[in-house]
């Protein structure tokens, strides 16, 4: 192996701007408001590379007002760029501020692109002996390559990295030297760029005039060989060919120097670097940085870095065991000292505090009688294991005072341990105690399995948070880090991590529970203080207080209730899906005329686009070359070929098959015998609920097979019926009633089916008239309106042209005028307030609405008008949720509520109770909210769900 030095040149915008889009649906947002996504993902990129690789010389390269050179050549050169996402313009900053700290060389130079700063160290280094690794997935870099310069293409979404070298670059492009890429994308042009490249020249034709005339200038002498249009085009735009590889090339003789010295990868500042990160709040990425720099967990020796990265290097698994004699990775000789990631935080080894154990009568009787007498407690379970249902208590703590708490371990035996509980009773049967605690519905059905109803009110900190800052993570270490500069002690540090080696808390000392134990009670108890007044800051304490925190203990019975499962009908179908899907699979490799992987995107791109050339010519591709495949592409070419709209089927298929029909069976308890799906109310930013294990919110319903799923879910016994209630079109109610459109209010006082109603208008057609693809199309707006449906999508969605779906858009609002007054008085709320609210107050922040760039201010805008809307209709069936349980409690019914999906609600219904029950639950429902337009619930039952609804 060549022990050749190793440099490594990061592309920093690129960089950047892959880790931005990488987090685009799920920004990280801090408690300060800041997005932090683009630092992130470039951190994460950055870190990748040196712990695979453990660099020996290392530099970043930035962009600094664009190329002078080739902005006075074409002065278009960029110029259909969008506006920098600020959350970027924001990262930069932060970017080059930690790579100081890490003495990690910034290249930049105003008027120069990175590309042509990269492009210069590339082969002065080259020159010096090195072999170059330039770390960028953009493509345009393959014309630097040779025999000691690579390209280094970050991993992602679950692909690994990629290193190009010569063969690979003259593979990918079918080209002879990596220079030819210059005239590829000089014959291509590039949209992103502004390059105009030769008209009517893809990415195909680009390859075939290279394997024939080998570069650009032989092309342009020997267009006389070619025909027809093409001939044409090349003649006339000959000297736009020339600009257009001219602005491709990245320049090698920048006013830069690769200096050894200065590009060596040496120690950090990990002061400044713990600074930096504690103030962006990266607590997983300076435990990363720390295994790295800090204790050496991962690497043995720095002369490790003088070897090439092999195939082992890109594929192995990391190691995860800590070894003491692991030295770090920049190790100069003396004793390493541990440095955590806890160094900027408090820790309970550096805080004074007073944890006691209580066992025996006296002991529990005296802190009873102190619990009675405080006016909030926080509380917290230690239990054996995660899933609540089987879950046994290991012990209770307990602190009312912030540094202070007490911790009641539990005996093995259960008739014991229950024994113990009913001696703090009256603690938990106080109605007066507000009582504190971190997720506790967990709590309240770890205690409903020993008898015990937790009674009074309750303050969840995770839920408070929720409120507070959508948009943040929630759990306990986060917040304690992020509000109290309080670093909790690890579960992990007790009982391992997970594993097959990882012990229960029953095997945990005592003494090191009870500080483990009430360190999480005091730290939620102090987090409970500041939240209560963040609380009244953001208009969300009434919320909190009368909806989420009732909820807890509806979702807390729900979910111990459970529902029925049929899994013999999901056996048996699940045997006539495998035989449809083999079916399928057959007619598909008839019509492509070969067998073929269906699950491949590359080999199912190939057969479509190459093969059979569905959709023409331009097909879009990937960034890794092969073609697009996915959902929104096939729907969109469906009724060009059969064998398109049979792909889509053979997915959906296999997707209900694996998803649900052979999942849901092993996910039935062993002991009820029932699924028991997990809610969670602390996930979606709308204030929708989630579930998990099973997701009943992804059940497909609009397909027959995917509605037989519900025919699998039944009624408890022959004794019981399954009753569905449904919201009537909620959401439509609802922006019916905050627009204030009188036609659209009109329609749902008197009843009118309100897509006949609106395809009336629209069409300007009698109501009796209207045709049932009229309706349809009505639908798809009226639903379409609030995500801001276009007349692009409105036509993928319908069988209108786009010009149709344009004058049909346009009809609509003149129907309803209101409506779109309505649309635009919520984004100008949105960018004066920076965010908007629904009925009852809840709150989505909208950070992008006053966004420069066109595409992150739009996905906040079409925000600012759903959220309001999904966010009213969740608020709205919480608060009838929470009324039917108290009374279903209060009355003493039979009956219990099972489910929450989406707008529905789902009850096992006594059937001596199926004929009051139901109009109790329709009254509650359509009474929960009091709009201008009358809320309605359509009811069904059955043995099953699908026949109830």
């Amino acid at each position: 192996m060549s022990q050749q030095k190793r440099l490594f040149l990061l592309d920093a915008y690129a960089l950047i701007f892959r880790g931005y889009y990488a987090f685009i649906k799920n920004p990280r947002i801090n408690s300060k408001g800041l997005d932090t996504s683009a630092i992130m993902g470039f951190m994460n990129s950055l870190m990748d590379v040196i712990k695979r690789e453990k660099p020996g010389y290392l530099a970043v390269a930035f962009d600094k007002g664009g190329s002078e050179l080739r902005s006075q050549m074409f002065p278009e050169y960029k110029a259909n760029r969008d506006e920098t996402p600020e959350a970027i313009k924001i990262a930069v900053p932060y970017i080059q501020e930690i790579l100081k700290a890490m003495h990690i060389p910034i290249m930049e130079l105003p008027g120069y692109e990175a590309d042509d700063l990269i492009g210069t160290l590339a082969k002065q280094a080259e020159k010096e002996g090195y072999t170059v690794y330039m770390v960028t997935p953009d493509k345009d870099f393959a014309q630097l390559v040779s025999e000691n310069i690579f390209m280094y293409r970050p991993a992602r979404m679950g692909n690994d990295i990629e290193i190009w070298g010569v063969p690979q670059v003259l593979e990918k492009f079918e080209i002879e030297r990596p220079e030819q890429v210059i005239d590829f994308l000089g014959m291509m042009g590039d949209a992103v760029d502004n390059i105009p490249g030769l008209p009517g020249v893809g990415e195909k034709t680009a390859k075939k005039l290279l394997r024939e005339y080998g570069s650009m200038e032989n092309l342009l002498a020997n267009t006389h060989e070619l025909k027809g249009k093409m001939k044409e085009n090349i003649e006339a735009n000959a000297d736009k060919g020339i600009l257009s590889k001219t602005l491709a090339t990245i320049l090698l003789d920048c006013p830069v120097q690769f200096d050894e010295k200065d590009f060596e990868l040496s120690r950090p500042d990990v002061a400044k670097t713990e600074a930096i990160f504690q103030e962006l709040e990266f607590r997983r990425m300076q435990e990363q940085f720390d295994k790295l720099f800090a204790d050496g967990s991962e690497f043995d020796e720095i002369n490790t870095n003088n070897l090439e990265p092999s195939a082992s290097t890109v594929s192995k698994t990391r190691k995860t065991a800590k070894n003491e004699d692991q030295t770090s990775l920049f190790d100069d000789g003396q004793v390493a000292t541990t440095s955590t990631h806890n160094s900027f935080y408090d820790t309970l080894e550096t805080t004074s505090h007073n944890y006691q154990i209580v066992q025996g009568d006296l002991g529990i009787r005296l802190l009873v009688q102190n619990l009675l007498q405080q006016p909030e407690v926080c509380f917290d379970t230690e239990t054996t294991g995660l899933d609540a249902l089987h879950a046994e208590l290991v012990g209770i703590a307990f602190s009312y005072e912030k540094g202070k708490g007490f911790y009641v371990p539990f005996p093995d035996n259960q008739e014991e341990a229950k024994a113990v509980l009913e001696k703090l009773l009256p603690f938990f049967e106080n109605e007066t105690i507000l009582k504190i605690g971190q997720n506790l519905k967990y709590d309240l059905k770890v205690l409903a399995n020993y008898g015990v109803t937790v009674k009074g009110r309750l303050f969840d900190t995770m839920i408070a948070h929720y409120l507070i800052n959508p948009d943040m993570r929630h759990n306990m270490d986060v917040l304690s880090e992020t509000y109290l500069k309080y670093a909790p002690k690890s579960i992990e540090t007790l009982i391992g991590k997970k594993g097959k080696n990882q012990k229960s808390m029953r095997d945990v000392a005592l003494e090191d529970i009870k500080e483990y134990a009430v360190e999480d009670a005091d730290v939620t108890l102090q987090l409970k203080a500041l939240f209560s007044e963040k609380l009244d800051k953001t208009g969300t304490k009434k919320l909190f207080e009368d909806i989420e925190i009732p909820l807890v203990a509806v979702l807390a019975d729900m979910e111990r209730e459970g529902i029925r499962l049929d899994v013999d009908f999901l056996k048996s179908l699940s045997k006539d899906m495998e035989i449809e899907i083999k079916t399928l699979e057959q007619k598909i490799y008839e019509i492509a005329g070969e067998h073929f992987n269906l699950a491949s995107p590359k080999q199912l791109g190939d057969i479509l686009f190459d093969k059979l050339k569905i959709g023409g010519a331009k097909q879009k591709k990937t960034k890794t070359g092969q073609y697009a495949t996915g959902e929104e592409v096939l729907s969109y070419l469906a009724n060009e070929h059969e064998i398109v709209q049979s792909i889509l089927d053979w997915r959906q298929l296999v997707k209900l098959k694996n998803t649900y029909i052979d999942a849901l069976p092993t996910q039935v308890d062993k002991a009820t015998q029932r699924v028991h799906t997990d809610y969670m109310q602390t996930v979606a930013a709308t204030g929708r609920l989630s579930s998990n294990n099973p997701n009943l919110q992804n059940i497909p319903i609009r397909t027959k097979r995917g509605r037989q799923i519900r025919k699998a879910f039944i009624a408890r016994d022959e004794n019981y019926t399954l009753v569905s209630a449904d919201y009537s079109q909620i959401e439509l109610r609802i922006i019916a009633a905050l627009s204030g459109e009188p036609n659209m209010i009109k329609s749902f006082q008197n009843g009118e089916d309100i897509h006949a109603s609106t395809a009336a208008k629209v069409f300007n057609v009698p109501l009796e008239a209207v045709t049932r693809e009229q309706r349809s199309h009505a639908k798809t707006v009226n639903f379409g309106i609030i995500y801001g449906v276009s007349a692009f999508g409105l036509s993928n969605q319908t069988s209108l042209s786009r010009s149709e779906s344009k004058e049909l858009i346009d009809a609509y609002y003149q129907t309803y005028p209101r409506l779109k007054a309505y649309i635009q008085e919520q984004m100008e709320w949105a960018r004066e307030h920076g965010y908007v609210q629904t009925v009852l107050g809840r709150r989505r922040y909208l950070k992008d609405i006053n966004s420069a760039n066109a595409v992150v201010r739009g996905a906040a805008e079409r925000n600012a008008v759903n959220a309001p809307i999904q966010g009213s209709a969740a608020d709205i069936i919480k608060i009838a949720m929470i009324n039917i349980h108290k009374r279903l409690i209060a009355e003493n019914w039979k009956s219990k509520m099972l489910l929450q999906v989406h707008d529905e609600l789902v009850f096992d219904v006594h059937n001596s109770e199926l004929e009051r029950i139901q109009p109790m639950i329709k009254h509650e429902m359509e009474e929960a909210f009091k709009l201008d337009v009358p809320l309605e619930v359509e009811l069904g039952h059955g043995k099953d769900w699908l026949q109830a609804h």
